[in-house]
């Protein structure tokens, strides 16, 4: 073991991350486990010297010394003792080198696995590790195969120095987004699970967090808490409602969000492949949040009900299409928005 050996040691903990102290246990693992591979009664008396300074590893079995030996795996005499080392007495322990380079091939090959498979469990939680902190965050993956199948796509995703192959499945993907090898594309992070084959990451590009990331990335007065978002309801690729609160009355929340001459808000789409966004004020008073959630939608008044989970929106007759919306999309992402069952009423019936 020369200083070669320890320079390796320092090179992988350089480049891969992986400290020298795990990387010696394992080192240590290795060695005991191909010397117990020939030496089965060696068990509890076997010990690994590793010296940083003078770049050495050296193994040694400790034996005790003693006039007549009944157990030769933990016991040896005095005669042959003061060959090892000329101080050597009676029921004192002597340390006798092992040659490594005596170790059987079975033995050598089993060494060299464990310290292969610890290099491994190493990466996999430094990897883990570094995108369980990136839960519920967005990151930037390249496309590298895009199944044709099921329409399932592998991207990978980077994160600082640590990168790892995470699958978009076909139900998490926008409705009638093309992606192609090569693609940069933003994901957002909803959870990351410590599996036997390593961290797997669920990636998503319709939940509704990519949308409040992509805001708080883009506009300052969320990012720095002037401006919250209290509520988002999304029909990925179709449209979005997204509700927000302003806590200076000095600065306008949906013109944050929108910015000078929607700005903000455009880059935003761009990046959802053109998805609708509606950004609406939050109020703690159901009636006017309601009102305000059925936007573009006109509404001429809103009667909660005893049960305090649903209501009746009355709106005017031309308006009754437009707070229904197509597909009855527009009253469902307010209800999904709002958290209440809306029932929506023409005027002229009521």
């Amino acid at each position: 073991m020369n200083a070669e050996f320890f320079e390796a040691i320092e090179d992988i903990e350089k480049e891969k991350g992986i400290p020298r102290g795990y990387m010696y246990d394992k080192i240590r693992q290795a060695m005991l486990a191909a010397f117990r591979r020939d030496h089965p009664e060696n068990e509890d008396n076997v010990e690994i010297v590793l010296d940083e300074e003078k770049k050495r590893i050296d193994m040694q079995v400790n034996k005790l010394v003693v006039e007549e030996v009944t157990d030769p795996a933990h016991e040896i005499d005095l005669d042959s003792a003061k060959k090892i080392s000329r101080r050597a007495k009676l029921n004192e322990t002597v340390a006798i080198p092992v040659e490594t380079k005596k170790f059987g091939r079975i033995a050598a090959q089993a060494a060299k696995q464990v310290i292969i498979q610890g290099i491994r469990e190493a990466e996999r939680g430094l990897v883990y590790e570094e995108f369980t902190s990136k839960e519920h965050e967005i990151l930037t993956g390249v496309v590298s195969h895009v199944e044709p199948r099921n329409g399932s796509v592998s991207i990978r995703i980077s994160s600082n120095s640590e990168y790892t192959e995470a699958l978009l499945p076909a139900n998490e993907r926008v409705k009638g987004e093309e992606l192609t090898e090569g693609d940069r594309i933003k994901v957002y992070v909803v959870e990351v699970k410590n599996a036997t084959r390593g961290p797997q990451v669920m990636i998503s590009r319709t939940h509704p967090g990519l949308v409040k990331r992509l805001f708080e990335l883009e506009v300052p007065e969320i990012y720095d808490g002037t401006v919250e978002i209290k509520s988002i309801a999304r029909e990925a690729g179709s449209r979005t409602k997204m509700a927000v609160l302003s806590n200076d009355p000095n600065v306008d929340a949906i013109g944050s969000c929108v910015g000078p001459k929607g700005a903000r808000v455009a880059e935003i789409v761009n990046e959802l492949g053109g998805e609708k966004i509606d950004i609406v004020n939050y109020s703690e008073v159901p009636e006017e949040y309601i009102a305000a959630a059925l936007s573009p939608s006109e509404v001429v008044r809103v009667t909660m009900f005893e049960d305090g989970k649903s209501c009746q929106v009355v709106v005017p007759d031309s308006q009754l299409s437009l707070a229904i919306g197509k597909e009855g999309q527009n009253a469902r992402l307010a209800a999904k928005l709002t958290g209440f069952k809306i029932d929506i009423k023409p005027e002229s019936q009521v």
